[in-house]
């Protein structure tokens, strides 16, 4: 086993660790998480007017404060395959597999809007602070798995990552008529990273590097249209723009205790929504159709190897969300609320191996939420969500040293890598109508 794993040292620590808690958040607070996110076209609250349609919040007539609070925990696993060697460095024939799940625990999720809003004015302003993106894994080293092995032996041993991406925006909606309005929202971004180890960093003689956590900002914007037929039909479009980020500056450690820097971009996706909502009597349906836009974001856009053997980027692809959400007001002060998201995978089977452990691909996701009309000023709402991968993210073991023009990433013949996971959440939230 040792000697299988000796010569694939360099292979094990060439890989890209880089794991997500649902790198686009499907939705922001109890209201619109149990909608499935879906928003754009039916602002049932402050919170996902705010994040998907900034136009949508001059449906709001008083002032307005929301806070949520959730509980968030993933179960990934990691799985992979590798050809055992003999003394001459010939294959067996042999295969050494093994699984590894995450021990990282729950993760808080919090949320925070507010709306000024007034009766007779064409005005409605807003602030938010979200946490619209982020993930983290912690795969403990482990003798059964190979990707997990002690890095003496060649494998990565403890696998962790931490991301965090916190957004504040400030915006401003207008009333053109009575049926449409128009929104705009100019954001500001916090954004922390931590890799263990660093695979954009350029390998030594000791392999890839550990790093201290770096953090970025940036900036970017949203716009918006909302249309409100008071007939029932409601229509909705919006477009927030790539939210562009200075480097990631990482402080480098060595497993020889060398140490370096080096820098990385990672830029935050542009998103187009188009919404349909439509209300009769105690109900309340929402449909929203997204796009992100991987392809053209520093960060995701590039992959494969530099010439230095460092890691270009993640290689994503565009990708599509469905949200759907349906509201029941038929019984007094609750009204229960069902929502499902559907979302395509990013990540091509060929660069799979880069993206370990990108986990939290959840391409079904399943909600549950009501309110509480407490007073008329207070409300309480709440949701649970249940998300599942629905199958792994599978792929060969890459290796610089291996790569080709008819193999451009170094694909290790009878290797595998793959990846699953499910995620629940449980969050809580109160309104406060300061109008009311």
């Amino acid at each position: 086993m040792k000697k299988y794993l000796l010569k694939l040292s360099f292979l094990m620590l060439s890989a890209l660790v880089y794991g997500q808690a649902g790198h686009v958040m499907q939705g922001v607070g109890a209201v619109n998480m149990s909608m499935g996110g879906a928003a754009t076209a039916q602002p049932l609250d402050i919170s996902g007017a705010l994040q998907w349609n900034p136009a949508s919040i001059s449906t709001f007539n008083d002032k307005i404060i929301k806070l949520d609070v959730g509980l968030f925990f993933s179960s990934p696993k990691l799985y992979s395959t590798v050809p055992e060697f003999d003394n001459l460095g010939q294959p067996t024939g042999n295969f050494f597999s093994g699984s590894t799940e995450d021990d990282r625990g729950v993760s808080p999720m919090p949320a925070i809007a507010m709306v000024w809003g007034k009766e007779d004015s064409k005005h409605t302003f807003g602030v938010s602070a979200f946490g619209i993106s982020g993930f983290g894994v912690t795969f403990p080293e482990s003798t059964t798995n190979p990707i997990n092995m002690p890095q003496s032996m060649g494998g990565f041993g403890r696998i962790e990552s931490d991301y965090m991406l916190m957004q504040v925006g400030l915006t401003w909606a207008y009333e053109l008529t009575d049926k449409l309005s128009l929104g705009v929202q100019t954001n500001f971004n916090y954004a922390a990273l931590e890799l263990m180890p660093n695979p954009t960093a350029n390998p030594t003689a000791a392999g890839y590097p550990s790093t201290d956590k770096a953090s970025a900002t940036g900036f970017g914007a949203q716009l918006g249209a909302f249309y409100d037929s008071q007939k029932g039909l409601k229509l909705g479009v919006s477009y927030k723009t790539t939210q562009s980020f200075s480097d990631f500056d990482f402080d480098n450690t060595y497993l020889d205790a060398t140490t370096g820097t080096n820098s990385f971009n990672m830029d935050y996706p542009a998103i187009l929504s188009l919404g349909l909502g439509y209300s009769k009597n105690d109900f309340d349906f929402a449909l929203d159709y997204r796009n992100v836009n991987y392809e053209n974001t520093d960060g995701f856009s590039e992959t494969g190897w530099t010439n230095t053997a460092s890691v270009a980027g993640f290689g994503w692809k565009n990708i599509s969300i469905i949200s759907a959400g349906l509201q029941f007001k038929g019984i007094d002060k609750l009204p229960l609320r069902l929502g499902y998201t559907f979302s395509k995978n990013p990540i091509e089977n060929e660069v799979a191996f880069y993206n370990i452990p990108a986990t939290a691909i959840i391409k079904n996701a399943y909600q549950l939420g009501f309110s509480y009309l407490i007073s008329d000023k207070f409300t309480l709402d709440g949701v649970y969500h249940y998300g599942t991968s629905n199958g792994k993210t599978t792929g060969q073991l890459l290796n610089p040293m291996f790569a080709s023009p008819t193999n451009m990433y170094g694909a290790i013949p009878g290797s595998e890598v793959s990846y699953e996971m499910n995620t629940s959440m449980l969050m809580f939230g109160f309104s406060y109508n300061f109008s009311k």
